[in-house]
């Protein structure tokens, strides 16, 4: 299945979208994610309005999205990396958002105005689906095949724990973000507490994909 939210690519505005970001991450920590701030990154770019319409056409939407795109690729990048493939699945987990972080931590202000961006009623779909895509590129950089009902639970928590760390990060200022990464690891320990109990179940018969049934068949035990 193909990223939704993957980057232009080699569409001959690649320079384009790229200049414009660097502006609005330069901008963004003062003005917000608004167009007034969008206008001022595309002039400061030297972008005419055609390309601009044509590389963001829903505008900051567009920008955040992109951002967001390529940090998820630098990310899958850094969990290609030597050594990463041979460690435990809650480490693998971890290292993936805590490379994230390190990808984001320069432009840590505009990220925190973005937040309050995504937020809005209005927004807040698109900051939903924008966690989804990372828990996924996430779950495929560790070579995850699922295609049944663990695809969408993986996921599913994988962006509750996103969605958690990252609140706690950017109220985070520390400079060795002690507390950030222990909070992480909680929430990763929550996480392989869930696998292990739903292992269990399948164990015992019952399928974790089916809540109402299962929870019937704690209440009338199938005779063996």
């Amino acid at each position: 299945m193909e990223n939704p939210d993957k980057t232009g690519g080699d569409d001959g505005f690649e320079a384009a979208r790229a200049a414009m970001l660097d502006h609005c991450l330069t901008l963004a920590p003062f003005d917000g994610w608004t167009s007034r701030m969008l206008a001022s990154a595309i002039l400061a770019a030297d972008v005419d309005a055609g390309t601009a319409k044509a590389v963001f056409p829903a505008g900051v939407r567009d920008v955040i999205r992109y951002w967001s795109a390529i940090t998820d690729e630098k990310m899958a990048e850094a969990m290609a990396a030597p050594g990463f493939a041979e460690q435990r699945i809650r480490d693998k987990v971890a290292g993936a958002v805590r490379a994230r972080f390190d990808l984001l931590r320069e432009d840590k202000e505009a990220l925190r105005r973005s937040a309050a961006a995504l937020a809005a009623p209005t927004m807040g779909p698109l900051g939903a689906k924008l966690v989804w895509v990372t828990a996924d590129a996430i779950w495929r950089g560790l070579g995850d095949k699922s295609t049944d009902f663990n695809f969408y639970t993986k996921r599913a928590i994988l962006s509750g724990v996103i969605t958690s760390t990252m609140a706690r990060w950017l109220a985070d200022n520390s400079e060795d973000e002690a507390a950030t990464h222990a909070f992480l690891d909680a929430r990763i320990e929550n996480v392989m507490q869930f696998e292990k109990v739903k292992s269990q179940a399948k164990k015992l018969g019952l399928d974790p994909s089916a809540p109402i049934g299962w929870l019937a068949r704690l209440r009338y035990p199938v005779e063996r």
